[in-house]
């Protein structure tokens, strides 16, 4: 049975290879060549990939980086295609769709959301549901340095507290959206935001949300 994760993943995939090497994404500085090494990297070399949270491995994981990135761009392309190695905890299927879901949903939208055309996927709602699922479990951790108070909400009225704090900003939007605006993809994330003024500046401006 085909599982969100691995949806996610192949579309991914197939849009890296119909950009080429050399496209923009959202991701600052990095091209669709830096963003397949990352992915790559981030599951089939956990020996470096701990530098994505840990400052003091972040230099080993440049290193390891630069060289997934001097790889054929079609081989890298067919590592995310065929999922990391049986050693990775990723190759489990309850950690892959754990994990991966919004890593690879996130990403897909990083390279589509580049282009100057783009316009926002259709989303079915048991897959909106499952992001939300995560959006809820990992909010605190992703605004816990923002400037404002935060909270998030679905149309439906389902709130999520990212940050507690003075004045307070409510961002609204479908779970999709509020991930971005969550990754620190503020600017391309169809959301609506209610409160201070200065406050909703002040996040939109903030490099504090996300990892």
């Amino acid at each position: 049975m085909s599982t969100f994760a691995k949806r996610e993943r192949l579309l991914l995939a197939d849009l890296l290879e119909a950009e080429g090497p050399e496209a923009p994404t959202l991701c600052e500085g990095w091209t669709t060549r830096d963003l397949a090494a990352h992915v790559v990297v981030r599951e089939r070399r956990p020996d470096a990939a701990g530098g994505i949270l840990i400052k003091q491995l972040a230099s080993r994981l440049d290193k390891v980086m630069d060289e997934f990135a001097a790889k054929p761009y079609e081989e890298l392309i067919q590592l995310i295609r065929t999922g990391p190695p049986r050693f990775s905890p990723f190759s489990l299927k309850q950690v892959d769709e754990a994990s991966n879901i919004v890593e690879f949903y996130v990403h897909t939208e990083d390279v589509r959301r580049a282009r100057p055309d783009w316009a926002p996927r259709e989303l079915d709602p048991v897959f909106q549901d499952a992001l939300w699922s995560r959006l809820e479990r990992s909010a605190r951790l992703m605004g816990r340095s923002v400037p404002t108070g935060l909270v998030l909400r679905r149309p439906n009225g389902q709130t999520a507290v990212a940050h507690r704090g003075t004045p307070v900003v409510t961002v609204t939007g479908e779970p999709s959206e509020l991930l971005l605006f969550l990754y620190g993809r503020q600017n391309a994330a169809k959301v609506e935001l209610d409160g201070d003024k200065d406050a909703i500046a002040r996040l939109h401006e903030t490099k504090q949300l996300g990892i």
